[in-house]
């Protein structure tokens, strides 16, 4: 396997993890004796982490309990703990930058962490004055600025529970996942602004109001005025109260996020507070290695994962750097794929974080961020959303930065982090997530349910950890999320991704389980499809799934061309030879279709159900969790006999 990045002496040496592993009696090159102690010594381990990071709170005498019944669902961390996931997250020198804000048009802001204290502290006081207790759901649909910030953290330190969605999911889909939790309080931005267009969503916002009747006060944030007769008590807080945190125990609520409901409502997951805060101070400060001083962005809406994953960085003496636009932009000359690169080089970011997506966008506009950017400040790039492409590790070195970690990370919403991540101390391999993460006892298992190492199988976890949902929301919540990661294995975490654990101690993650494709009964993964067809940039995006024929799967590919090409049979049978060739014959389609769209969840995440469903002529459960459900209708009409 080709190595593309090695680290440095210095880190070797001086990075927090190789710090963290002499501190415990390893060296840093014993990474794999490191990890089996992570995993076996779940006490030690943890504690070991909370004290490293210097967590503020009372840890208790007791760090972990087994649960001989019930070995995963029934352990419980720090059980005698309390602690504040906001006070852990604002502490650090007053004159310290904490946010450095930005939008698409270039106005910028920036706020210190005395700032920000402040202004957490004005509006958790308007929060209590507002009747919320700990354990209120308060709501969020804020874009990404420094206001949804401020009113996360407020819920945060008063013991309330945050829920948050982006201003651009539709109004129902909104409903389906903050409706389910019954917040007290809706922070609402009722305009905003993206792709360089204006977006007026006041009614929207209405139609959320009416159909969550919990929601006793409306605090509206930016410009926009809402329609009349909302109904709800419309405040503007604000208080010159001292910060003050209400520490709460370990296990207490703390976040609530949402799966993307492709197969029926979006399930409400209910996040720890003390969970999260020792997985993220796990993976920024560990695997990250981010310093005091650092400034890192993932580029993010506020409804997904990567919003708490980055503000967490607050707690690693990091300064966070917020942006709120599109990360494209078009213009009279084309496409415009600065905007990111940009803020990077103006914020002197050292931590940036995309999707591969993106990084394809780049490669097919020929844009070389490094040749067009200072970003001598940049350490680590890092990718998730989707598996990374080996062709996509060469390009980043060549195109982005040759001297600094490239992370390709695998996790997921329901553990709020990364079963799969980087590392400051290990080389970086094409085309593979680096470690398994620590505290992580991941496995795959094959067919038999044996673990296996270079061979495909189910992405597993066996031994318990602090981010691991609480529960789901709602009636039967508990059920429910046993059902969804114990029930095919019970008492061992099935993650519902396929993957594969190499002898180099990395590993590869080949797609989601559920989008496996079986022709004549013999498992693949849509991840080597897309790779080929990735490689043309005649292709704007495509998509795999299965159809049924004859009683079988058969390999559908549907294709986006990119504007003005026109697709030939030809270029067809060369997508199929390569497909052939590099993957298997398993792997060649069945059938190809031409498409005007790619279906995407709201999350931005294709949609092969969607797709397989609506071709195989069955409904698709939940139509609000797509982003342009609209799409689906060409689909329906796709005819076998009409394929290329």
């Amino acid at each position: 396997m080709t190595i593309l990045w090695t680290p440095s002496e210095q880190a070797l040496s001086e990075s927090a993890l190789a710090r963290f592993a002499r501190a415990n009696g390893f060296d840093a090159g014993e990474y794999a004796a490191l990890h089996a102690w992570s995993v076996s010594d779940l006490g030690g381990f943890w504690s070991a982490l909370w004290d490293f990071c210097g967590v503020i709170g009372d840890k208790g005498a007791v760090a972990f309990v087994a649960n001989d019944a019930a070995w995963m669902t029934g352990a419980r961390f720090f059980p005698e703990a309390r602690l504040n996931l906001a006070e852990n997250l604002l502490r650090g020198e007053d004159d310290a930058l904490a946010v450095f804000a930005a939008d698409e048009t270039g106005a910028s802001e920036s706020l210190s962490r005395a700032v920000l204290a402040a202004d957490v502290a004005r509006v958790a006081s308007g929060l209590t004055e507002a009747g919320v207790v700990p354990g209120d759901r308060v709501a969020g649909v804020l874009p990404n600025r420094p206001e949804a910030l401020v009113a996360m953290l407020a819920t945060l330190a008063i013991g309330a529970v945050w829920t948050g969605c982006s201003p651009d999911f539709g109004a129902q889909a909104i409903i389906d996942r903050i409706g389910q939790v019954e917040p007290k309080v809706l922070f609402a931005a009722p305009a905003y602004r993206y792709a360089g267009r204006d977006h007026d969503i006041g009614r929207r916002i209405r139609e959320v109001l009416d159909a969550t009747p919990s929601v006793e006060t409306l605090v509206i944030s930016g410009p926009g005025a809402m329609p009349d007769g909302s109904g709800q008590r419309q405040e503007n807080f604000g208080s010159d109260k001292s910060p003050a945190y209400r520490r709460v125990p370990f296990d207490h609520l703390a976040l609530i996020l949402y799966t993307s409901g492709t197969t029926g409502a979006p399930k409400a997951i209910v996040h720890r507070t003390g969970g999260v805060l020792l997985q993220h101070l796990k993976e920024h400060v560990l695997h990250g290695d981010v310093r005091p001083g650092d400034r890192l962005i993932w580029y993010t809406n506020t409804a997904w994962m990567m919003y708490p994953w980055m503000v967490s960085a607050l707690a690693a003496g990091a300064a966070i750097v917020l942006y709120d636009g599109a990360p494209v932009l078009k213009t009279d000359r084309g496409l415009d794929p600065s905007p990111l690169w940009h803020l990077a080089e103006r914020a002197g970011v050292t931590h940036l974080g995309v999707s591969p997506k993106y990084l394809a966008t780049l490669e097919a506009e020929r844009y070389a961020p490094g040749e067009r950017h200072d970003l001598g400040a940049l350490r680590a790039l890092m990718v998730c959303g989707a598996p990374c492409l080996p062709h996509q590790f060469d390009w980043v070195y060549e195109a982005v930065k040759s001297d600094m970690m490239f992370a390709s990370i695998s996790g997921g919403t329901e553990i709020l982090g990364c079963f799969l991540i980087g590392s400051p101390i290990h080389p970086v391999r094409r085309g593979e997530l680096t470690v398994p993460a620590l505290g992580h006892a991941v496995a795959v298992l094959d067919e038999r349910g044996a673990p296996v190492i270079g061979r495909r199988g189910e992405l597993v976890c066996t031994e318990p950890f602090p981010s691991m949902p609480l529960t789901f929301w709602g009636p039967g919540g508990t059920q429910r999320y046993h059902d969804t990661y114990f029930g095919d294995r019970p008492e061992i975490w099935t993650h519902g991704d396929v993957a594969e654990l190499t002898g180099t101690g990395g590993g590869y993650v080949h797609g989601r389980s559920d989008s496996t494709l079986k022709p004549g009964g013999v498992r693949i993964g849509t991840s080597e499809i897309y790779a080929i067809c990735d490689r043309f940039p005649e292709i704007e995006d495509c998509l795999v799934f299965g159809a049924t024929h004859d009683g079988d799967e058969e390999v559908v590919l549907a294709i986006k061309p990119a504007g003005g090409i026109w697709i030939t049979g030809d270029f067809v049978t060369t997508i199929r030879t390569l497909i052939r060739t590099e993957a298997s014959p398993r792997h060649v389609p069945a059938r190809v279709h031409l498409v005007s769209d790619v279906p995407y969840t709201i999350n931005g995440k294709r949609v092969e159900g969607a797709a397989r469903a609506t071709v195989n002529g069955d409904p698709v459960k939940n139509l609000s969790a797509l982003a342009n459900p609209d799409c689906l209708a060409e689909y329906a009409g796709l005819r076998r006999e009409e394929a290329l």
